[in-house]
């Protein structure tokens, strides 16, 4: 099965097709890089990008 991002929240989600995080149903396969957060509350990227929420996350999401 192939990853989809949310273009809401940009979290990579492997299965279904609503964001768990945000309830988005917006997702997309046509995303590049991902980020991995293991410490929200203490990572500075995570802070950059606005993630609240130890997981993975898509760098850049194409229109």
């Amino acid at each position: 099965m192939e990853e989809k991002a949310c273009k809401a929240c940009r979290l990579i989600i492997s299965h279904g097709d609503t964001c768990p995080i945000c309830g988005s149903k917006d997702l997309t396969n046509k995303w590049s890089g991902y980020i991995i957060i293991l410490n929200a509350e203490k990572s500075q990227i995570a802070q950059k990008f606005g993630l609240k929420m130890n997981s993975t996350y898509a760098v850049n999401i194409k229109a």
